[in-house]
C-alpha cells in the first residue's frame, strides 16, 4: 500500500489540506504531496453550478403548475462551506466521501421552490401563466438574499423559468377558452369593422347630403341676389316709369298751360282781329247796299255784271212782266266762260 501520493486539483477547485485536525495548505488549484494516513483532502469546486429545476405547485385558485428552469450558483465562501458541509475526498482523492455536495443542489433548488411558492400560492392560474420579469427578478434577489444561501457562502448568479405549464386537462380546457376568446374576438372585429363600415357609409352620404345642402343653399343664395337685383332692377324701372310719368304730367301740364295760354292769346288776338275788322267794316255798315253793290260793281268783268243783273232780275222778277233775252247774248256768255 503506497503511504504517500501526488494530489492535483484543478485551478476552479479550492483545496484543504488538512493533517490531523489542523490546515497544512489552502487554496485554489494545489497541488501537492500527501501522506495517507494522517492526511484529509477537502475540495471545495468554485465554478458555475448549473442546477436544471422541475416542480409542480399549486395556484390560488387550486390549479397545479409545473415550473421548469435553471439556476446558475457557485461558492463565494469556500471556508464557510467547508465547516457546513462535507466535501471531503476518499482515499483514492479521486470522488466525495460523503454525499453533502450533491444534496447542497437540492436544498439550493428546495429554497427557490419554497419562495416560488409564496408566489404561486398567492396568484391565480392565468397570473402564474403570465409571469412577469419583474416578478422573476424579485424572485432572484429573495434566493440571493436568503439567510440560508449567504451563511454557506453560495452566490445566486442567473435564474431563469423556461416554462410554467399547467395540466394537460387544464391546458386543453385554457386552449378552448382563448380559442372561444379568440373567435369571439374575431366576431366582434367583423361586427366592429361592419359597423365601421356602416358608420363611414353614413358619414358619407351625410356628407354629400350636406354637400347638396350647401349647394342648394348656394343656388338658393344666388337666386335670392338675383331676385333681389331683378326686384332693385323693377324697383328702379319703376322708379324711371314714375319719373318719366311725373315728368311727362309736368309736361302736360306745361302744355296745357300752355295751349290754354295759346288759346287764350288766340282768343286775344281773334278778339283784337275782330275788333280791328269791325272798326275796319265801321264805315262800309253804314252805307246802303245800293251803294255797296254799286261799288262791288265798278271792278267786275262783263260776265260777272250780266251775272249780277240776273240776280237783281230774279230779286225784282215780281215786277218784271216780261224780259227777252237774245240767244246771241248766252252764246256769247257761254263762249266766254269756255275760252276763260
Amino acid at each position: 500500500m503506497t503511504m504517500f501520493r501526488y494530489f492535483k486539483s484543478q485551478p476552479t477547485d479550492y483545496v484543504f489540506h488538512f493533517k490531523g485536525s489542523r490546515v497544512k495548505k489552502q487554496g485554489p488549484g494545489l497541488s501537492f504531496l500527501y501522506y495517507v494516513p494522517t492526511s484529509n483532502i477537502v475540495s471545495v469546486p468554485l465554478s458555475n453550478q448549473d442546477q436544471p429545476f422541475i416542480f409542480r405547485e399549486v395556484t390560488s385558485d387550486f390549479q397545479e403548475v409545473t415550473v421548469q428552469g435553471n439556476l446558475t450558483y457557485r461558492i463565494t465562501d469556500p471556508v464557510a462551506i467547508s465547516k457546513a458541509l462535507n466535501f471531503s475526498l476518499n482515499e483514492a482523492a479521486k470522488a466525495y466521501a460523503s454525499d453533502d455536495p450533491e444534496k447542497l443542489a437540492t436544498r439550493t433548488i428546495n429554497r427557490l421552490q419554497v419562495i416560488m411558492r409564496s408566489y404561486t400560492q398567492s396568484l391565480s392560474l392565468t397570473e402564474v401563466l403570465e409571469l412577469d420579469a419583474d416578478t422573476l427578478a424579485t424572485i432572484h434577489v429573495r434566493l440571493a438574499e436568503s439567510d440560508y444561501l449567504s451563511n454557506l457562502g453560495i452566490e445566486v448568479l442567473d435564474l431563469s423559468i423556461t416554462a410554467i405549464k399547467p395540466t394537460p386537462e387544464t391546458a386543453e380546457a385554457l386552449q378552448t377558452r382563448e380559442r372561444e376568446r379568440l373567435l369571439q374576438e374575431a366576431d366582434d372585429a367583423i361586427y366592429i369593422r361592419r359597423n365601421a363600415a356602416v358608420e363611414a357609409e353614413r358619414k358619407i352620404r351625410e356628407n354629400e347630403l350636406e354637400t347638396e345642402q350647401a349647394v342648394e343653399e348656394k343656388k338658393r343664395e344666388i337666386q335670392e341676389v338675383k331676385l333681389e337685383g331683378k326686384k332693385a332692377e323693377q324697383k328702379k324701372r319703376q322708379e324711371m316709369a314714375t319719373a318719366q310719368m311725373n315728368a311727362n304730367i309736368e309736361l302736360e301740364k306745361q302744355r296745357d298751360e300752355l295751349v290754354k295760354l295759346n288759346a287764350e292769346n288766340e282768343k286775344v288776338e281773334a278778339e283784337s282781329a275782330s275788333y280791328k275788322l269791325a272798326k275796319q267794316l265801321e264805315p262800309i255798315n253804314q252805307l246802303s247796299p245800293e251803294v255797296v253793290q254799286a261799288l262791288s260793281a265798278m271792278r267786275m268783268e262783263p260776265s260777272q255784271l250780266i251775272a249780277r243783273s240776273f240776280v237783281d232780275f230774279a230779286a225784282n222778277a215780281e215786277k218784271i212782266g216780261s224780259l227777252n233775252i237774245s240767244q246771241d247774248v248766252i252764246s256769247e256768255l257761254l263762249n266766254r266762260e269756255q275760252v276763260s
